[in-house]
């Protein structure tokens, strides 16, 4: 049986430490339906974001401004702070000039089990971004400030990387998630995020940060989800590019080796392409000329992780996305493929991550850890129509998956593997792409 396994999956079944192995094998407990909590609903999500100037402007800046002229954004005014980084990967120590953006406390309307954080932003040669959470419990303590990511698209002045060995005594960070380890005893209430804006000392160079945002959530564990019946995107397909990773197995072993591992970068390469939004020949002169479909190539090249080795990282690829002109990106969850319809009816596929043996997805052909595949639209019955790109050529990406199979693979938190072993499923876990001069439908959780 094929797995696609990703190092989150990996992490999840064996375990990495005494913090982190309580914490992996809850990576899922939030099932969580993106939205906001409401009273008695079975499961309680969050997305809550801050890219407007008035939302900029409810935040502590240290050296930072908003920048109105154009797309609304946070910039280095003037240097708050000069700092040392040490690169994790090289072993190199630079110095960068700084300045950090706050956001205000949120407070949650429930005790959150999960937050994945996202950003867009663009980094010039010479700048880099930082991110960070600090949460609150229920009981008044506080998590240390824990790091989401370090991030710049480019190669040149630091490794892109999440950061390993994160924990306290009740939380820990998994890749790109913060995840309490054991949520029937501890929650969290509220967090902030904080964004550190890196430049060359003695330049006039900056980050520019267009948005930032958290998806916090807790469902309870369950094997199964509600059904939902055929809606308004029934009989509706999206014209989307269709990509094959399995084409590039082998590829480029820097950046994972293509094939089974870059299901999320060519995910993200077809959505993006369906916007219009198209890599120049000279941003793909590096690729080798005998490799079809360059632009996969890039992808995973500029979404890789260097401490999660692979290409899988969540806030990555939408960081990604939103660095193509115009595009915003945001890693969520949604409640129902009633709510995926409602946004293919919109004009918005939507990145679907799920695990599964393949008994459970009739068509599939493999089974897997965790996959990445993109909901393009909904036959006439309501079936789901796939661009699964765990296909041998571009020609058999096109898939039509059973519709119940299908939303239950995806929005479940607890799976069986082909041994009876119980794991985790992704819970609904789904990336949302688009151009700035759209808006995604008014779904619960989906706005800021």
């Amino acid at each position: 049986m094929r797995k696609h396994m990703s190092r989150r999956a990996v992490l999840t079944a064996a375990g990495v430490a005494a913090t982190a192995t309580v914490v992996a094998s809850r990576l899922a407990l939030a099932n969580e339906t993106t939205g906001k909590a409401k009273a008695g609903a079975e499961a309680n999500v969050e997305f809550h974001g801050w890219r407007s100037a008035e939302q900029w402007g409810q935040g502590e800046a240290q050296g930072v401004i908003v920048k109105t002229d154009g797309r609304v954004g946070i910039v280095i005014d003037e240097a708050a702070d000069v700092v040392e980084y040490a690169d994790p990967h090289t072993g190199e120590t630079s110095e960068w000039e700084i300045a950090t953006w706050t956001s205000p406390v949120r407070e949650l309307e429930f005790g959150a089990s999960q937050l994945i954080a996202s950003w867009n932003v663009d980094t010039p040669a010479g700048s880099f971004l930082k991110v960070e959470m600090k949460g609150r419990y229920q009981d008044g303590e506080e998590t240390p400030w824990y790091v989401m990511g370090v991030w710049a698209l480019g190669e040149d002045d630091i490794t892109r990387t999440s950061v390993n060995d994160q924990s306290d005594s009740r939380s820990a960070i998994e890749a790109d998630t913060f995840v309490i380890g054991k949520p029937d005893k501890y929650q969290l209430k509220s967090y902030q995020l904080r964004l550190t804006l890196h430049r060359k000392p003695g330049t006039d160079i900056t980050p520019t940060v267009w948005r930032t945002g958290a998806m916090s959530s807790f469902v309870p564990d369950r094997f199964e989800v509600p059904a939902t019946e055929p809606g308004v995107a029934a009989g509706v397909e999206l014209d989307v590019p269709r990509y094959s990773q399995m084409i590039h197995e082998g590829q480029y072993p820097e950046y994972g080796g293509g094939g089974e591992a870059w299901c999320s970068p060519t995910s993200s390469q077809m959505i993006i392409e369906s916007f219009g939004r198209k890599l120049s020949p000279e941003d793909l002169a590096w690729v080798d000329p005998d490799f079809d479909d360059p632009q996969i190539c890039h992808a995973a090249r500029y979404t890789f992780d260097k401490a999660y080795d692979g290409c899988g990282n969540w806030p990555f690829n939408a960081a990604y996305a939103a660095s193509f002109e115009e595009m915003d990106a945001i890693v969520t969850r949604l409640n129902s493929l009633a709510d995926a319809e409602t946004l293919i009816k919109a004009g918005f596929p939507v990145i679907t991550s799920q695990s599964f043996i393949e008994e459970e997805l009739d068509g599939a052909g493999y089974g897997t850890a965790g996959h990445l595949m993109t909901v393009i639209g909904f036959t006439a019955e309501g079936d789901v129509i796939a661009n699964d790109p765990a296909s041998k050529d571009n020609d058999a990406v096109r898939r039509v998956y059973k519709r119940r199979q299908f939303e239950n693979i995806w929005l479940r938190t607890k799976r069986k593997d082909a041994n009876g072993k119980e794991l985790s499923g992704s819970g609904g876990v789904c990336y949302l792409y688009k151009p700035t001069d759209k808006e995604w439908p008014d779904l619960p959780g989906i706005g800021d």
